[in-house]
């Protein structure tokens, strides 16, 4: 008892939430491409360019701000790039996302050492400002939990309800969702399904851009090789999870940051960091599974 509770510390919650930002904001991204009507898979490559282009930016200029700006507008550009050739010219999302993907690895690898003589890794000083929230941080236990975050941590949660009533509540949201389900009627309509669809790619690169900048100056503040470490995979599968739904997608996420957590925590008891390091995406496969299972179901009973 006392080792579960000593495991259940405030530490293990704290991380659960630097782990599960990065992959929420991905995943709010993703839902905006998922209602378009495209399986947006490049989001690992999007976060690690996002993730290179905050680091480098903020050593160029000092300023975690400057950072978190370039990463964003890389992700717009990336994301541009993906509309390009998945809705303009036709082509196989899968396998644009996956040459994404690869892409993102070399480039940054070559870009870290053609520009700043530097592998492996490559450090800044300037990191995302953490939040007092004042009396709150005084609750027992919840109030360390919440207060002293980064402040990605918080605009997430803001972020998942601003995205919750875009998709559902405004006309722009319905005409995302329409490009997805009933491009035709859509386009009967006098809106171009196509347009759409590039709003989402535009919206999914810029999240992805801030995903990519919560990892590498929220979290930490520097830039590793594949730092992404598979988290776009495991945002499209919180997307798929959770139905493209901004609140349940981010509920996914959370899971995955909690089990995360709970692998760095169990190194402590001599567990060996390989196999601790598999549970969070042992968890992610059984979430895949269980969507494949419910609709399997569903389409028993229909």
């Amino acid at each position: 008892m006392n080792k579960l509770l000593s495991i259940l510390s405030v530490g293990l919650f704290r991380q659960m939430f630097r782990s599960a930002t990065p992959v929420a904001l991905a995943a709010l991204g993703g839902a905006m491409t998922e209602h378009a009507g495209i399986m947006n898979i490049g989001m690992d490559g999007m976060i690690l360019m996002g993730a290179f282009t905050a680091v480098a930016a903020s050593i160029v200029s000092g300023s975690a701000a400057v950072g978190v700006l370039a990463a964003v507008l890389v992700g717009i550009l990336v994301g541009l790039f993906f509309a390009l050739f998945v809705v303009k010219f036709k082509s196989d999302e899968f396998i644009i996302g996956t040459a994404l993907n690869i892409f993102a690895g070399g480039i940054t690898t070559f870009l870290m050492w053609a520009v700043f003589g530097t592998r492996g890794t490559l450090r800044t000083t300037a990191g995302l400002p953490t939040v007092d929230l004042g009396p709150i941080g005084e609750i027992p236990f919840l109030g360390e939990i919440l207060s002293g975050n980064s402040l990605f941590v918080y605009l997430t949660i803001l972020l998942v309800w601003i995205m919750w009533i875009f998709i559902y509540r405004t006309r722009w949201g319905f005409w995302i969702r329409a490009a997805g389900e009933h491009p035709g009627t859509l386009r009967t309509a006098g809106i171009s399904p196509e347009k759409m669809k590039w709003l989402s790619s535009i919206l999914c690169g810029a999240f992805c851009g801030l995903a990519g900048a919560q990892l590498a100056l929220g979290n930490v503040t520097m830039f590793s090789e594949g730092m992404s470490n598979s988290r776009g995979y495991v945002a499209f599968a919180c997307v798929i999870f959770g139905a493209a739904n901004p609140g349940k997608a981010y509920l996914a996420a959370l899971m995955f940051g909690f089990f995360d957590a709970l692998g760095y925590r169990l190194q402590e008891y001599n567990i060996s960091a390989n196999l601790t390091s598999m549970i969070p995406y042992v968890i992610t496969v059984c979430m895949m599974v269980y969507v494949v299972v419910r609709g399997n179901r569903k389409k028993a009973k229909a």
